[in-house]
């Protein structure tokens, strides 16, 4: 008899972890990350490139593959051309070394599906997540995107000739270059000043400022910036106490 209540007992315990397992596991399976996003300046690859060790890797030219450090391989990403809200869905490639300043290495196909300029190729990149609705919508979509891309001719980007009056190039660079570094951003104020003089003391950038977005958010960042190259000479000092995703900020 006491055998028999025992082994009730026992059943009754491992059925009630087994239920309190499964709840767990689809309590977390529903749960929701983050996704990744990035604005920034993207390179654009051509072979002169990886011929000169600025990047590591090729991409073809035809391929809808972007090289992004933050992300795995096989992760697919939307990239929007910000200035003009044209965009694409692409996977990231193999992991590949770029300048520091560079959110992300574009493929040819890539940076002409969007209209990209060359000389202020801002963009966005978005982690798709695998369960979100709209992996299911685009599925078909970016199967067939992939074969018009193998198939189809890649046109060059143009660029401004100043010795010519007629215009060759598709998109007009936005007439104010204006963005700032942002850095961070915060719950309190106070925490933003920390990181603040930690920057000032750590680095050779003293103009670094905070901003209040709105009643829970702080942002630390520098700026701003009205031409690229002191904007790339300033993002690459900051990025030198390895922060974790520091993004550019087009100021309208």
């Amino acid at each position: 008899m006491l055998y028999k209540k025992l082994l009730i007992l026992c059943c009754f315990i491992l059925l009630n972890n087994c239920t309190t397992t499964n709840l767990t596991k689809n309590k977390s399976s529903n749960s929701l990350d983050n996704p990744f996003i990035n604005k920034g300046f993207s390179l654009i690859y051509n072979d002169k490139l990886y011929d000169n060790k600025i990047i590591s890797k090729k991409i073809d030219e035809r391929s809808l593959v972007v090289f992004q450090k933050n992300l795995k391989k096989n992760t697919i990403v939307k990239i929007t051309n910000i200035l003009n809200n044209k965009s694409i869905i692409g996977t990231v490639g193999n992991n590949a070394d770029y300048p520091l300043f560079n959110n992300a290495v574009l493929s040819l196909r890539i940076a002409d599906g969007i209209s990209l300029n060359e000389n202020e190729p801002y963009v966005e990149i978005l982690e798709v997540l695998q369960n979100s609705v709209f992996v299911a919508k685009r599925a078909k979509i970016f199967e067939e995107e992939k074969n018009v891309a193998s198939k189809a001719p890649v046109n060059n980007i143009k660029i401004n000739d100043l010795n010519i009056g007629k215009t060759k190039i598709k998109n007009k660079i936005s007439n104010k270059f204006s963005y700032e570094i942002k850095i961070a951003d915060f719950y309190f104020n106070d925490t933003a000043s920390l990181l603040v003089d930690r920057i000032i003391k750590e680095t050779v950038i003293k103009d670094i400022k905070i901003k209040k977005i709105n009643e829970k958010k702080y942002r630390v960042y520098a700026g701003p910036f009205n031409n690229i190259n002191t904007l790339q000479n300033s993002f690459n000092d900051i990025s030198m106490l390895e922060f974790e995703n520091i993004e550019i900020i087009k100021n309208d």
